[in-house]
């Protein structure tokens, strides 16, 4: 028999959003607990940076050029194997409660945006059971059971949420005190806003099962990804006005261009608004209008959602305590990507490798039952590592179409776990951008291959992160660092898997 599997998932929460990661603002007492008993994975980073390739890395334990969904918009194939179909053929039951987003979120020929109006819940991609939701209780964007379920149990709540699109793209509409944008104040009940519903739904599936059964959970918050909207009620328990800034905010205009200024050029084109680069971010956004205290509102919003998500987390576990299964139950907690939240004078997210997209809050908390110690582990390690860790505590074979490792359990414990590799292919608005980052012994390394927008050959990205966290020195043209550099993309060239013969269509934006 194997163990009882609990995935928690949020969506776009930066590594520093915890407690137990270096936070100092969001309280986060659920999680911290989790990390102080189990395994706190200091450097953790993702495979790529936007949801849908990130979590189908996640489902499949593959890299992102080996299952397809190189970006947003590309579904994965309903065939392609994954980790809940092989724990249910070994006989787990399986669900995943929340956000899934392995399917474009607005195209109605896919499970996800079609099986709430026709009262089904699964069986869908090996997980028994699925009741899904979006970042928003409006029906016209999201087509998942939460909206649904709200629309037919609290109607007059459904328009307090944010406009999140507009026009067929996400709404530049600012709100809240600062009119910053994507923020809203949101009329609905504590109880009914989507951090509380997937918990609720999460504690009504694990109530329908056996207490011999072994399971596979996937409980996945669509919070903190904007639209900034929780409940209004809870507002009290971050002010903006109160909050410093964080500490990759440059301060001024002038610094923003100086640390721009030595990176490629999209960066500079996009802080002020001359090309676009990211569907999910309003077409209308400058980031160098931003003011220091819209900064301020979205990064309260944000802790205010963290704090939501961590009481929702300690209801869940609770509750599996409660039913006499917390001795032998795993618990992971992550996120499929960051947020700048500020940093270089940014939100939202596109095609930039730093560590505030790409490093993760990583936690596993091994079944008590199992004995295996608490320990910060320093070790690189991913999401591709995520279905083997999870086959090894179902007892099962690691199969060959997984290409992580096990996680590892100790400090000592990192042979296999040397380096991250994070891509990004996806091109918009006639910006094609394709990149490829290695992580290693501090070591942050971007190549940008040769496209229709990058033409130009030598272009890339180099950063010590012991010396410069927060990366604002890029040293790609150091002529100290050649031998290095050189060094670092041979190790990310001859690690990178190979990709697709046949790569996968984009069928939609998100």
């Amino acid at each position: 028999m194997g163990r009882k599997i609990l995935l928690i998932t949020t969506d776009q929460q930066r590594h520093d959003a915890l407690g137990c990661t270096g936070g100092e603002v969001a309280r986060t007492p659920a999680i911290d607990a989790l990390a102080s008993t189990g395994l706190n994975f200091r450097q953790a980073r993702n495979q790529s940076t936007v949801c849908m390739p990130e979590r189908a890395t996640i489902l499949t334990g593959q890299y992102i050029g080996s299952h397809g969904v190189t970006s947003n918009g590309i579904p994965l194939p309903a065939d392609a194997p994954n980790l809940a179909a092989y724990l249910k053929q070994n006989g787990y039951r399986t669900a995943l409660l929340g956000k899934a987003h392995f399917e474009p979120a607005s195209h109605t020929d896919y499970f996800e945006n079609w099986a709430a109006s026709r009262g089904e819940t699964g069986p869908h991609r090996g997980f028994d059971h699925m009741e899904l939701c979006g970042h928003t209780g409006r029906a016209g964007r999201s087509l998942t059971h939460y909206p649904q379920w709200l629309r037919d149990n609290f109607p007059d709540e459904v328009e307090g949420f944010h406009e999140y699109t507009s026009q067929g793209g996400p709404s530049g509409l600012g709100g809240g005190d600062t009119l910053a944008p994507q923020v809203w104040h949101n009329p609905i009940a504590r109880e009914h806003y989507h951090t509380d519903w997937t918990a609720d739904r999460t504690i009504a599936f694990l109530d329908s099962l056996d207490a011999d059964e072994d399971w596979f959970v996937w409980m996945s918050f669509p919070d903190p990804h904007h639209p900034w909207d929780p409940p209004q009620s809870e507002l009290h328990r971050v002010d903006w006005r109160d909050l410093e800034l964080p500490a990759g905010y440059p301060g001024s205009a002038e610094k923003v261009a100086e640390i721009l200024a030595n990176k490629p050029r999209h960066w500079l084109e996009w802080y002020e608004g001359r090309g676009q680069f990211n569907f999910e971010v309003p077409a209308d956004l400058v980031n160098a209008r931003l003011t220091a205290d819209q900064i301020r509102e979205v990064n309260a919003m944000v802790h205010i959602s963290n704090e939501l998500i961590d009481e929702a987390v300690g209801r869940v576990v609770g509750h599996i305590d409660g039913l006499g299964w917390g001795g032998d139950t795993d618990v992971f907690y992550t996120t499929d990507h960051g947020e700048f939240q500020g940093d270089f004078g940014m939100l939202f997210k596109g095609p930039f490798h730093v560590d505030g997209l790409m490093r993760l809050p990583l936690i596993w908390r091994p079944a008590p039952n199992a004995g295996v110690a608490p320990a910060l582990i320093e070790a690189p390690v991913g999401h591709v590592d995520l279905a083997p860790t999870i086959c090894h505590l179902a007892g099962l074979k690691v199969p060959d179409w997984m290409q992580g490792a096990a996680l590892p359990t100790t400090p000592g414990d990192s042979a296999k776990h040397e380096r991250t590799i994070t891509e990004w292919q996806d091109s918009f608005d006639g910006n094609d951008v394709t990149m490829r980052t290695l992580y290693r012994d501090g070591q942050i390394c971007t190549v940008y291959e040769k496209t229709s927008y990058y033409d130009s050959g030598d272009v890339g990205e180099l950063y010590d992160l012991t010396d410069d966290p927060l990366q604002w020195h890029n040293l790609w043209h150091d002529p100290a660092r050649q031998a290095l550099k050189s060094d670092l993309i041979a190790d990310l060239y001859d690690n990178l898997p190979e990709g697709r013969a046949e790569p996968l269509q984009k069928v939609a934006q998100v």
